[in-house]
């Protein structure tokens, strides 16, 4: 398998001291949460090649790269659902927009101590994703395992309330999301999300013991960036170069089904 070098990996402190704001005579800033920068360092090679200079900034939530980027500290971020984007800038009122699409990352149930669902014991405790969207998100994947039913009005952002049918009267544990798979010894499954699964060292193809199936518009993950910049003519390149045929190419290479390249218009991404 070819190793990518990252290009330039620089920390949260060193960009926070640094001065705020981009701007296309200097280097792209884009924002990802966890330390997996590989399909990242392969755009960036790729963009070089324009003189397009890439910068990759790591966080490890879900919650910094947005307000990283209102801020000006990014010039971009890609790291989230669409979904969890609508959801989070309105709630912080902050004037982002989303400029392409990338990939879906299917969430899973992962478990140390049962190799299947069927296993799940009585009164079993699992834990989930605590923010609204990834807990109504992880409560449709049990409801597509069979293992509870949901209300119809619980939609994408159901929680524990909407469950009409808990035949193994399963606990939910909600848990922030980044701190699930150090919860897996405590409980006896968790739904992790794809990256920090990955990073926690999981497969989410071979480790998993269920992932989700549904590939609709709301769990495909965006690049996004303030809605000022939206027409920088370097951020809708990069959007472009993520989306060429050999960018795809390497994610189903790599990833072998852990990731999903999934590009579509904007504007479909922002009608669901």
């Amino acid at each position: 398998m070819k190793k990518w070098t990252t290009l330039s990996l620089v920390s949260l402190l060193s960009l926070t001291l640094a001065a705020c704001g981009g701007d296309e005579d200097g280097p792209v800033r884009i924002g990802i949460s966890g330390s997996d920068t590989r399909i990242w360092d392969f755009v960036a090679e790729k963009a070089e090649e324009e003189d397009i200079e890439i910068e990759i900034v790591t966080f490890s939530d879900y919650v910094q790269p947005n307000i990283a980027l209102s801020e000006g500290e990014l010039d971009l971020n890609a790291f989230q659902t669409i979904s969890y984007f609508d959801d989070f800038i309105e709630e912080r009122e902050l004037d982002l927009a989303p400029i392409a699409s990338t990939v879906i990352a299917p969430m899973a149930l992962y478990s140390e101590k049962i190799a299947s669902i069927e296993e799940l014991p009585e009164g079993a405790t699992i834990a989930v994703p605590n923010e609204a969207t990834n807990l109504g998100r992880a409560l449709l994947l049990l409801e597509e395992a069979g293992l509870i039913e949901l209300s119809d009005e619980a939609g994408l952002t159901g929680t524990e309330q909407d469950i009409t049918s808990n035949p193994k009267n399963i606990e939910i544990l909600p848990v922030v999301a980044g701190q699930a798979p150090r919860s897996l010894p405590d409980v006896d499954a968790a739904i992790i999300n794809n990256g920090i699964a990955v990073d926690a060292g999981f497969s989410p193809v071979n480790d998993s013991i269920f992932r989700e199936s549904d590939t609709a518009t709301p769990y495909i993950n965006i690049i996004a960036a303030q809605s000022e910049d939206t027409d920088r003519e370097d951020l809708q390149r990069i959007g472009e170069l993520y989306q060429e045929d050999d960018v795809a190419e390497f994610i189903e290479e790599e990833y072998d089904g852990g990731m999903i390249p999934t590009f579509i218009p904007v504007e479909d991404l922002t009608d669901y």
